[in-house]
């Protein structure tokens, strides 16, 4: 599995498990919603402060969310 898409898994479960809608996290990154939808379908990459923002919202290392770290 590449970078991209252990982001988008990670994402995804990380949002599942705190009962969140994609539309929530578009909204907190100031994103749309298909665009949010393609980081976790690991279409595209992202910028790093977009990265450190979901890393801190979900309180994990943003070695976890690009699957470099399993903690």
């Amino acid at each position: 599995m590449g970078t991209l898409e252990m982001l988008g898994q990670r994402l995804r479960e990380l949002r599942l498990q705190h009962s969140l809608k994609q539309r929530e996290l578009a909204e907190f990154l100031g994103m749309t919603l298909r665009n949010y939808q393609r980081i976790e379908n690991g279409e595209i990459n992202i910028p790093t402060l977009t990265l450190c923002a979901l890393a801190d919202y979900f309180g994990v290392t943003t070695d976890y969310l690009l699957g470099r770290s399993e903690r």
